[in-house]
């Protein structure tokens, strides 16, 4: 067991005792894949709640809001169930499709979309002639970075370090996420914790980057590219 110095030597013992790039993209397979449908889906889903007044909005919006108050325990025996008649077990599926649409994504980007998207940008938008589809994507995406970027990163934050989830649907080897491979570093009969120790930090690293790439959008302005009524 070694420590401090000796990079190369944990290194070494590090894959020897576990496939760490397998499982590293796994997760970020599963992170990212995750990541990109939250943002797509939930962006799509706050806007319309934002910005168009159709039969029941307020309504279905409540709806959505109560959800938020059921604990996330709660509907573990009930997602196991259907991922398993979905067979979607030891499958990446069941980690990513459940929750791309999740409350609280929608009420953060309904939320931005009501505070910083004038409706006169739109309506100009319309006035042109710019299809539904491409006011979204060419006129209102641009002004949810800031948005994308706080939502991505704690989506991103929460997936990579997720356990509970990988650890009931996913069985073989080769499909386990990080979480469970530095789980399974820990021994009865004893622990390299320098290689655990290297496996956790090169596992923190994508968070640093993720962070890093994105915070620049937090300190920008949260109505760049818009106007003001």
């Amino acid at each position: 067991m070694t420590f401090g110095k000796s990079l190369i030597a944990n290194f070494k013992s590090m894959n020897e005792q576990v496939n760490f790039m397998r499982s590293f993209m796994n997760s970020c397979i599963v992170t990212v894949s995750y990541v990109a449908l939250v943002l797509f889906f939930c962006s799509i889903a706050g806007y319309a709640f934002a910005v168009y007044d159709f039969p029941g909005r307020n309504t279905l919006f409540a709806i959505l809001l109560g959800t938020m108050m059921i604990p996330a325990t709660a509907g573990v025996i009930p997602w196991y169930i259907m991922m398993s008649r979905f067979h979607w077990i030891d499958t990446f599926w069941a980690l990513i499709v459940p929750n791309c649409a999740n409350a609280f994504g929608i009420y953060w980007m309904r939320q931005y979309c009501k505070n910083n998207i004038p409706v006169a940008l739109v309506e100009a938008a319309r006035i042109d002639g710019c299809p539904e589809v491409f006011i979204f994507f060419r006129v209102i995406a641009p002004i949810l970075k800031p948005a994308y970027a706080a939502l991505g990163i704690m989506n991103f934050v929460n997936v990579w370090n997720d356990f509970m989830q990988p650890m009931m649907v996913l069985k073989s080897p080769k499909m386990q996420t990080l979480p469970l491979l530095l789980r399974g570093m820990v021994g009865d009969r004893g622990t390299d914790y320098g290689a655990m120790m290297l496996a956790s930090t090169c596992a923190v690293l994508p968070i640093l980057i993720a962070f890093l790439c994105a915070s620049k959008y937090f300190m920008s302005g949260l109505t760049a590219g818009a106007v003001k009524e």
